[in-house]
């Protein structure tokens, strides 16, 4: 291999390796919210999307009072009363889950402060088809205290 060759597909072959890291949101099932609290314990605050991992509560329990919580509108339309009122806790075991927000300008159009390692959170979101391969979750909604953001689209 030439060193043009080499420098000119070096470019192609580390982009092919980062798509092959992400998830694609197509892999998650829409129809199983998924209810997750815990701490923050590793934060990537950048694009394509932000990401953390978090240790779970535990025992980990969906709270009477989701059901009743309210978040903002989105400009996807999206009613967060029936995926609060579906959701549920993993079946799986796993302690950590890798936690995928969405990209940095959505967060900046709701005014997301950035995550924190040890901020304690809640999430509701979708994983894989049958919680099979890794433990990821796509969120759907941030939940901090008593601020719920979507973040399926920008506000409303």
């Amino acid at each position: 291999m030439q060193r043009r060759d080499f420098v000119f597909g070096m470019p192609l072959l580390l982009a092919s390796g980062s798509a092959l890291a992400h998830h694609g949101w197509s892999g998650f099932d829409e129809t199983r919210p998924l209810y997750l609290a815990g701490k923050v314990v590793e934060v990537e605050w950048q694009n394509p999307h932000a990401e953390l991992i978090l240790q779970l509560n535990q025992p980990l329990a969906v709270p009477a009072s989701l059901k009743s919580r309210t978040a903002p509108a989105q400009s996807a339309g999206i009613d967060a009363g029936p995926i609060f009122a579906r959701a549920v806790v993993p079946t799986r075991r796993d302690e950590k889950w890798e936690i995928e927000l969405s990209p940095l300008t959505r967060l900046s159009a709701w005014k997301v402060p950035e995550v924190k390692v040890g901020e304690e959170l809640e999430l509701v979101g979708y994983t894989f088809a049958g919680e099979k391969g890794d433990a990821v979750l796509r969120a759907e909604y941030l939940i901090r205290g008593n601020t719920v953001t979507p973040l399926r689209s920008s506000p409303a």
